[in-house]
């Protein structure tokens, strides 16, 4: 709740069109999530567990914690009722095969005074993890300056507006756990702001918070006002030749939850209540600017019309398809046997979707981080005719360059807002690779999906010029 409170704010105070419709996208879909029960993001996250168990407690089990915790996270994510996405592979190195069930979790845990445990659990999805950075700086060295620096490249795949953790001091893996652990706390940058700073650590916390949003990187990297709705500083003693510093983003799916056991009996969980959120006309929002996109008579000469930052509702049949399907659409094309798909004048969309439940035709489908298929794209353009691609994120100067050869514009839906771009898939079928769960070609048929052009044929894009522009609006003020 605290989350939503800070993007209605950013919501209100936002003056960039574009980062205001994301933003309005992003808090509607939260509120259906939260009155739908459905996850707001497709990416249901790695499961990271906090542990503080009380050094009086006696666990009757024959089994470990973590096997404890791993058959908890089982079970949620194989509900009947409201399943979410395994996206776990068992083997990072070579044949990545999904372990079907989201596990294992990871699980960190701490021996403290009492007899109870206290757990945190975080479901950390993979676009904000991925843009995790640590380094070691020279004592006499600006955490602040190489804060701003990194941020400054990591791009909008995290998904902005969120937050920032960072940890400093200690160790490598204790900066990294710091820069974790921090970002469940709770949000009062706005308390801080009016109270002032106390300590070395709130000071940093401050300068971070302005000079972050001072790069107008903006929501979804649109560019705006607002890039991080909090930051927050933890700090450990270290070794004086040492000055360890990690950075993780949180991203707009801030889902995380604490609760105790005390041995009386299981934790009660409160559902948040609706009027946490504020009440948003968003079709009207999107409707007065938007241009309407029929996908099953597309030509190249519409898509050449597309400009970047203009709105687009899309209605009709569209190819889905992720990192472990372009790979086989790659190794097909480099062996010369045929695809299993045509994708000559189709619009692909870089989705692994939720399984639909009830009279769902799709589960939650936001849109994944773009930049890891950009090793596929060229090959791909000019294997298929494509005729365009919606995803998340900015992409490389290499895809760029094939978007302006092959005429192939690049859209963005928002992450972020998956249950409701959900809601405008009105079918959806497998129609290759489905031994890849998630990951495989689907079909879907869509009704006003909302994507805002990113890179238009002339290889003009937003992520450059959106922010380029707040940047220079926010540092005139």
């Amino acid at each position: 709740a605290d989350y939503v409170r800070y993007l209605t704010a950013a919501y209100h105070r936002e003056e960039s069109l574009a980062a205001k419709n994301a933003i309005a996208q992003i808090l509607v879909n939260s509120r259906m999530a939260a009155f739908g029960r459905r996850p707001i993001c497709q990416d249901t996250g790695l499961v990271v567990v906090f542990a503080k168990i009380g050094m009086s407690v006696s666990i009757d089990s024959a089994y470990s914690l973590a096997e404890l915790i791993d058959e908890g996270v089982r079970q949620a994510y194989l509900d009947p009722d409201n399943p979410l996405r395994a996206s776990i592979v068992s083997d990072p190195l070579s044949s990545r095969k999904d372990t079907k069930d989201n596990t294992p979790a990871i699980v960190h845990v701490d021996l403290v005074p009492g007899n109870e445990i206290t757990f945190i659990i975080a479901a950390k999805g993979g676009g904000s993890e991925n843009k995790a950075r640590f380094t070691t700086l020279n004592p006499s060295a600006s955490v602040s300056e190489w804060v701003v620096d990194t941020i400054s490249t990591l791009g909008s795949g995290w998904c902005p507006p969120g937050l920032i953790g960072v940890g400093i001091g200690g160790s490598a893996e204790k900066a990294m756990l710091m820069a974790k652990e921090v970002l469940n706390e709770p949000i009062d940058m706005f308390d801080l702001l009016a109270r002032g700073p106390s300590s070395p650590e709130e000071e940093l916390r401050i300068e971070l918070y302005t000079r972050i949003n001072a790069l107008g990187i903006g929501a979804q990297g649109l560019g705006g006002l607002t890039t991080v709705v909090d930051v927050k500083v933890a700090t450990f003693p270290t070794h004086a030749a040492s000055k360890p510093v990690a950075l993780i983003p949180q991203c707009a799916a801030n889902r995380h939850i604490k609760f105790t056991l005390d041995g009386s009996g299981p934790a009660v969980l409160t559902p948040p209540d609706l009027s946490d959120w504020p009440e948003m006309d968003l079709c009207g929002t999107l409707s007065g600017s938007a241009r309407r996109v029929n996908l099953d008579t597309l030509t190249k000469e519409e898509t050449a019309a597309w400009r970047a930052g203009e709105t687009l509702l899309l209605t009709g049949k569209m190819l889905t398809g992720r990192d472990a399907a372009h790979k086989r659409l790659g190794d097909l094309i480099d062996t010369g046997r045929p695809l299993p798909v045509d994708l000559k004048g189709r619009v692909i969309y870089y989705v692994g979707p939720v399984r639909a439940v009830r009279d769902e035709a799709v589960g939650p489908a936001g849109p994944t981080t773009s930049t890891r298929m950009d090793a596929f794209t060229e090959k791909v353009l000019s294997a298929t005719g494509l005729y365009a691609m919606v995803g998340k994120a900015e992409r490389g100067s290499v895809v760029i360059d094939a978007i302006v050869k092959h005429q192939t514009p690049y859209m963005i839906a928002v992450g972020g807002a998956a249950y409701l771009i959900s809601k405008s898939i009105k079918s959806a079928r497998i129609v290759a690779f489905e031994d890849l769960g998630m990951e495989a070609i689907y079909e879907f048929e869509v009704e006003d999906m909302p994507v805002t052009v990113a890179v238009d044929i002339e290889g003009n894009t937003i992520h450059k010029s959106g922010p380029a522009e707040w940047r220079q609006r926010i540092s005139a003020h």
